[in-house]
């Protein structure tokens, strides 16, 4: 593109990221990196009583968890109120705004008889045309736009679509209130304007809002910026997707074990496809995306789909990074803070090193890696689960009792060599290998199931490992 691009992420600050919001940062983000252009963020924080520090920093955070970056510093839409004040009196002054003294009971009265006559419930304009002279004392005004009676206003939209809205249907909306804050209408506009923004890309449920915005930009004769309304996501019942739907926000999926890499992939292709392509890197992203590829239906919200994603993800991310998810993830799990600190001791990030090839290839999520490893911080005496209490019978414990012998005798502690040792005892004892491998898995791990039983004596150590097989032989 000849332009220079330049997006924007513009939350409200409600206490974390929404899923929604998350889809919308990455499109914004996408579309810049991949034009080599610019996504800043906006802080739409006017709503005093709901904008804390503590839910801009949610935002932020749920923003740094998925690798979403931006230029520049945050900007809050509050600290500009003043630009928005003389933006609205330079309108109020060249006759493309007025001030309206009606009360709110009169605007009320108003739209009531607008239906009871069958027409819309709209402001009549009775402050349009009239003489400022006029002005009531007692009565602080509102500001509207003069919005035109005749005509259309048209957003070519570049997802929706050419969007025609008749200006009839377009009443003189308040920009600035009585108390003198802008409304989100007016503040918008300006904060676009200023911030230089090109491309607008937001949710179609903001499509209502564009020739409303679109009349702004026009009385104040600025340039229109591109927009983009993308399809909203719906939960797997075909409806908006919300809290009864389970999480909604991105450190609810960040809690139930999600990787960031998996969540990008799977937000970038809920509105948004590459041909067949599923499984897509970031730089593959950057590459391909593009408004034109973005649908206008709904998408759904497929949990099943994004835990199979994430399963792939688990099993192709280096173990080294994967660890350091792993704890990012444990900084917000309910038992994380034991983990950490095991993680802590020494020697035991080598240790979950060595665990990680084999709990991966099983675990769809970190929730279901730290299940599956929890053998690996279990203190001796080992508690049992049920399935493992069956199968440490007295033939299960002579067994193992067996084994002790066979695997204090390996030379070299890795998996290949313990595998053929405890095969061989398996043939000579004319036993099925299941018969071996499941008493040795229950007293390794406390646990009927676990990750590879070859796997888990490398990661326990041999000392470990023998010591733990010999509490079942005593």
């Amino acid at each position: 593109m000849a332009q220079d691009i330049v997006t924007r992420f513009a939350p409200s600050p409600t206490g974390f990221l929404h899923i929604g919001g998350a889809r919308t940062a990455l499109f914004n983000w996408l579309f810049a990196k991949h034009f080599g252009g610019k996504m800043l963020l906006r802080i739409e924080d006017t709503d005093r009583a709901r904008s804390t520090d503590e839910a801009v920093d949610a935002l932020i955070d749920g923003l740094g968890w998925l690798g979403l970056d931006w230029d520049g510093d945050p900007i809050s839409q509050f600290s500009r109120v003043g630009r928005h004040g003389e933006i609205v009196e330079q309108m109020v002054a060249n006759g493309s705004a007025y001030r309206c003294y009606c009360s709110p009971e009169e605007v009320d009265a108003m739209r009531e008889k607008a239906r009871a006559e069958g027409r819309p419930p709209r402001y009549d304009g009775t402050w349009r045309d009239r003489d400022p002279s006029e002005a009531p004392k007692d009565i602080a005004p509102v500001v509207r736009l003069k919005a035109p009676q005749s005509g259309e206003t048209v957003v070519e939209d570049l997802v929706q679509g050419r969007v025609v809205i008749p200006n009839k249907d377009l009443d003189d909306f308040v920009i600035m209130r009585s108390d003198g804050t802008p409304t989100y209408m007016l503040a918008v506009v300006v904060d676009d304007h200023d911030m230089g923004i090109t491309h607008i890309i937001r949710g179609v449920d903001h499509l209502t809002n564009a020739a409303r915005q679109t009349l702004i930009f026009q009385a104040i004769d600025w340039e229109v910026p591109a927009m983009a309304h993308i399809p909203l996501i719906h939960g797997p019942d075909g409806a908006k997707l919300s809290k009864r739907h389970g999480a909604t926000g991105a450190e609810a999926y960040r809690a139930m074990g999600y990787l960031p890499q998996a969540m990008r992939n799977y937000l970038a292709r809920l509105g948004w496809s590459h041909g067949d392509e599923e499984i897509m890197s970031l730089d593959d992203m950057i590459k391909w995306f593009g408004l034109d590829a973005v649908g206008q239906s709904a998408a759904r919200f497929d949990f099943k789909k994004l835990e199979n994603l994430n399963g792939h993800y688990m099993r192709a991310t280096p173990d080294p990074e994967l660890l350091e998810h792993w704890k990012i993830y444990l900084q917000h799990a309910e038992d994380g803070a034991a983990v950490l600190n095991w993680l802590a001791s020494p020697d035991k990030e080598s240790v979950a090193l060595a665990a990680l090839p084999g709990l991966k290839e099983r675990a769809k999520t970190l929730v279901e890696l730290t299940s599956s490893a929890s053998y690996l911080w279990r203190q001796r005496p080992l508690d049992f689960d049920e399935k493992a209490q069956k199968i440490l019978s007295d033939e299960a414990k002579s067994i193992l009792k067996d084994l002790h012998g066979v695997l204090t005798a390996a030379n070299e502690w890795s998996a290949e060599p313990l595998e053929t040792s405890v095969k061989a005892y398996a043939e000579h004892k004319e036993l099925k290998l299941g018969k071996v491998a499941q008493p040795l898995r229950a007293a390794l791990t406390g646990r009927g199931t676990s990750p590879g039983i070859y796997d888990v004596l490398v990661a326990l150590g041999r000392d470990e490992s023998l010591a733990r097989i010999q509490d079942q032989t005593v």
